[in-house]
């Protein structure tokens, strides 16, 4: 919950510039603004290498929900993204397992591409309790997806008590976990959707930790909070991402 609209829009074109030599087929950049910033936003990056997400939607096209935002609403809007099932959706506003399964199967309904998050909280790590978690996320929140909708989406992994503390996986217990969901997928679809997913890593990603992160066989991208906010600072991050995947 960050940037009027006029901050987005400034937010934006700056980003539009500081990538504009970006390669578009090695990389995606994905821009996910408030609400009420989306359409100028998306005016903004029209046609540049950079697209256009949401934060969150309901599972109903339409009806007496009100203060939701559909699908059906975000594509008109321009969406080609939209982030499912955040740990602060999951920890602030009752987000369950069921209610991200039914947001997953609207959005690939109306062909918006889902970034269905899945992380662990502090005590449930120091429980050994994280790949038991993650399994009960994966599993449930793809409960009665295909492995051709299956490979339509987007994996971000965020262990929840690396958001907003400064604290990093090292890329090494990170490569564990994306290894473990790696595996999951396979489990719940087949080996060619598996490897065929992108997993991100999304836990206090900065410039200085993005580059060795992103290095690891498994971390596929980065979900990034604080550090997306600053042109500089996300800019560098992309740009370390598309140095590792080139």
């Amino acid at each position: 919950m960050y940037k009027t609209i006029g901050e987005a829009l400034e937010l934006s074109s700056g980003l539009k510039r500081a990538l504009f030599d970006l390669a578009a087929d090695n990389i995606e950049v994905v821009l996910c603004p408030p609400f009420t910033a989306l359409s100028e936003v998306g005016e903004v990056i029209f046609e540049s290498n950079l697209q256009l997400g949401a934060q969150n939607a309901h599972w109903q096209d339409e009806g007496a929900f009100t203060g939701e935002l559909s699908c059906k609403m975000l594509k008109d809007a321009g969406c080609k993204f939209v982030i499912i099932g955040h740990s602060e959706r999951r920890q602030y506003f009752a987000e369950t397992n069921e209610t991200v399964n039914k947001k997953l199967k609207a959005a690939l309904k109306h062909g918006v591409t889902p970034i269905f998050c899945i992380g662990e909280t502090l005590g449930e790590r120091e429980s050994g309790k994280t790949f038991e978690v993650l399994a009960d996320q994966v599993n449930n929140g793809l409960k009665g997806l295909n492995p051709d909708e299956i490979k339509n989406m987007v994996l971000a992994y965020e262990p929840v008590w690396a958001i907003g503390t400064g604290k990093t996986a090292t890329p090494q217990s990170a490569q564990e976990v994306h290894k473990f969901i790696r595996d999951l997928l396979v489990k719940v679809s087949n080996k060619q959707t598996a490897e065929a997913v992108r997993i991100q890593y999304g836990g206090s990603v900065k410039p200085e930790n993005s580059f060795e992160l992103m290095q690891q066989p498994d971390i596929d991208g980065a979900l990034v909070g604080g550090a997306s906010l600053n042109v500089e600072s996300f800019a560098a991050i992309v740009k370390k991402a598309n140095e590792v995947k080139k």
